[in-house]
């Protein structure tokens, strides 16, 4: 029987438990469940905002673009160990959505042969959409599955399932495609800043997600894309913006894309919004993401044993190498659940049609949370 007791000395023996006083947190008493939809704000995000108002913008005004013009790359590269990428592999720009359609574009005309696009039916809404989207303007046809790929141009797959956390073997599922001629591009919006993952061990090429869930980078952050430096030379991204010209200020008459990542950007990228991600990515390379996801690990662990304990069920995996860092808990009257939490300060979140989140954000989840948040959804009633 776990005992709130012990669930104190869990947090007591905590060894990130210093990070969450690093970030801006009104209300201690708030139950925060929820970080693996929109992450909490890091107090030096204010600073960093500030000094860039205050120093960059109002000061050097357009004198600042010298150091602000390379920022999407330069974030990129404080991003890229923290999923096992290479400098100059990643780079911040845009949103998710926006970020797969270039990259599931790119990659099928990589693969000029194969007019198939192969995701799951029920991965992440925006993935879902995109590919359809991309599929009825070029006459493609969607496969939905992974059964057989061997005439299928590009996967599209999540390394975690949103709503059970159920984590892909990416290297395994990235060798399939891979034998079968069809490239993978990788979602880890769950993932990143959550999990310990190795892009270049587990052979993925392609890959993006978001910053504002488990690296904290704040509402509408901008959203990453990951493409390994061999393809950089072969792909080719749809959309041509002034940002991704061999030689931006020429303002020359014809686009020639970039040799680099930067090849991906677009138009004048958000200062502002590139600054604030920057100060989360940090928070998580002090940590380390060894240290983030046993925590992760350790956090889902404690969810799932108080399931148990409660008599509640969870279709997340049991086995932590096989989970991510929420865990779903059914419940036939999940939404009402949630609503009524939220007015109680006890915030999870609802996924149809009948799962509540856990999120368990290892820089700001107290292990206390987990326990009391789980005991208010156990005594709630109609």
């Amino acid at each position: 029987m776990i005992t709130r007791d012990d669930v104190l000395a869990l947090d007591a023996a905590d060894p990130l438990a210093h990070f969450r006083d690093r970030f801006h947190i009104p209300d201690a008493r708030v139950i925060y469940l929820d970080g693996n939809s929109l992450g909490m704000p890091p107090k030096r995000t204010l600073e960093r905002l500030t000094e860039v108002y205050q120093e960059d913008w109002a000061t050097g005004l357009i004198r600042s673009w010298d150091h602000w013009v390379d920022l999407p790359q330069r974030v990129g590269d404080a991003l890229a160990p923290l999923i096992g990428a290479h400098p100059g592999e990643v780079v911040l720009h845009d949103n998710t959505t926006l970020n797969v359609y270039q990259l599931v574009h790119a990659a099928i005309g990589m693969r000029p042969d194969r007019t198939v696009i192969a995701i799951s039916e029920d991965d992440f809404p925006t993935d879902r959409y995109v590919v359809d989207g991309i599929a009825d303007a070029l006459g493609y046809s969607v496969q939905r599955g992974f059964g057989r790929l061997d005439d299928v141009a590009v996967v599209v797959r999540s390394v975690i399932d949103y709503r059970t956390a159920e984590l892909v073997d990416v290297a395994a599922e990235t060798a399939r495609a891979h034998a079968d001629g069809a490239l993978v591009v990788w979602d880890l919006s769950h993932a990143a800043g959550a999990i310990d993952i190795d892009l270049h061990a587990c052979g993925a090429q392609l890959a993006i997600g978001c910053s504002y869930k488990f690296l904290n980078g704040g509402p509408g952050a901008p959203a990453w894309s990951y493409v390994a430096s061999e393809l950089h030379d072969v792909i080719r991204q749809p959309i041509w913006g002034w940002f991704a010209t061999k030689d931006q200020f020429a303002m020359g008459p014809v686009f020639e894309p970039r040799p680099d990542i930067a090849r991906l950007l677009l138009g004048t990228p958000s200062i502002l919004a590139l600054t604030a991600a920057e100060v989360g990515i940090s928070l998580s390379a002090e940590a380390g993401m060894a240290a983030i996801h046993a925590k992760g690990s350790a956090l889902t662990a404690l969810a799932i044993d108080l399931a148990d304990q409660l008599g509640m069920t969870t279709p997340t995996p049991r086995d932590p190498a096989r989970r991510g860092n929420h865990v779903a808990i059914e419940h036939p009257y999940a939404k009402a659940v949630v609503q009524a939490l939220h007015e109680r300060d006890i915030l999870f979140d609802f996924r149809e049609p009948n799962i509540i989140r856990a999120g368990c954000s290892p820089l700001t989840t107290r292990f206390i949370d987990v326990y009391d948040g789980l005991q208010a959804i156990a005594a709630w009633t109609a």
